[in-house]
């Protein structure tokens, strides 16, 4: 019997799918949140609820907390350290570090010739207020978020001073911004499992917001993107080498851009969109990667 043990997300649909699907498979399982975990450095390990971690066949991160901040950093780096001391991970901490801050992605992207929005870093107000009169209208990422939490369009007037200061005394002194792009509402996830193309969902807006994720009113739709999509795609998330992620592309009226590439990916747009079981999926192959290994 193997022992796999989640890292997510108690009580959250995806975390428990996960965890259950790998009882179903193995008989044993172990859900745990990333602030249960002690770590013992000195015996290059980790302990929940008992259950020395590098007694385990292999870990799966679904999430590493409930909320996107600054402390994923540290989270990820204490598991890529019993990672490197033999407690096998999914996908590896060093990978998901890459993705799951949204100014590193969007250098690696950008280092790796995939195209992403328009996009000006500063700490000056004033520069970002140029940038704004620039672009006309902007968007104002935290450098940690999901499904646009905190982000916020500025647009060149009157207001966008007080709205640009606003923005960054809320905790964003790295002002990450990007020209708004037109975009036929709605953009497009296109999901990899191992380096390889599973399938894509769109997400389509309500026409009430200015973006297009589930948390704001969008639905999950099917999709068949050309071949040349799924192309871009593959590129994007090959810079990263996540075993379970979904890249975030829009088509515009200038092409194809990339907005990001999941640290760790979505279940339910699978499901609802391609009636594509993820968990099932990343269950299996987690198996079978063991296994061979």
């Amino acid at each position: 019997m193997k022992k796999i043990g989640v890292i997510g997300i108690p009580g959250k649909w995806s975390s428990e799918r996960l965890a259950d699907t790998l009882q179903q498979k193995t008989g044993f399982r172990l859900l745990m949140s990333i602030d249960e975990l002690t770590f013992d450095l000195q015996k290059k390990t980790a302990f929940c609820r008992g259950q020395d971690l590098s007694e385990l066949d292999a870990l799966v991160i679904k999430k590493v907390g409930a909320v996107y901040s600054h402390h994923m950093l540290d989270r990820l780096a204490l598991l890529d350290f019993i990672n490197h001391n033999g407690v096998r991970i999914f996908s590896d901490p060093s990978a998901i570090l890459k993705a799951v801050d949204r100014l590193t992605c969007t250098l690696l992207l950008r280092n790796g010739d995939i195209p992403v929005p328009e996009t000006v870093i500063t700490e000056n107000v004033e520069k970002a207020l140029q940038t704004v009169q620039n672009f006309g209208q902007a968007v104002f990422k935290p450098l940690f978020t999901s499904k646009a939490r905190g982000m916020k369009v500025v647009q060149s007037g009157p207001e966008a001073l007080s709205d640009i200061e606003a923005f960054r005394i809320e905790n964003n002194p790295v002002m990450y911004i990007q020209k708004r792009v037109d975009i036929p509402g709605k953009d497009l996830g296109l999901v990899f499992l191992g380096g390889k193309y599973v399938a894509t969902y769109a997400r389509v807006g309500d026409e009430e917001s200015w973006n297009t994720t589930i948390h704001s009113g969008g639905k999950y739709a099917p999709n068949d993107p050309c071949p040349e999509l799924i192309d871009l795609a593959a590129r994007a998330q090959n810079l990263f080498q996540l075993d379970f992620t979904c890249v975030d592309i829009a088509e515009t009226p200038d092409g194809p851009i990339v907005f990001e590439v999941s640290a760790f990916g979505g279940f339910r747009g699978l499901l609802e969109a391609c009636n594509i079981d993820a968990a099932e999926l990343y269950a299996q192959y987690i198996l079978d990667v063991i296994n061979h290994e």
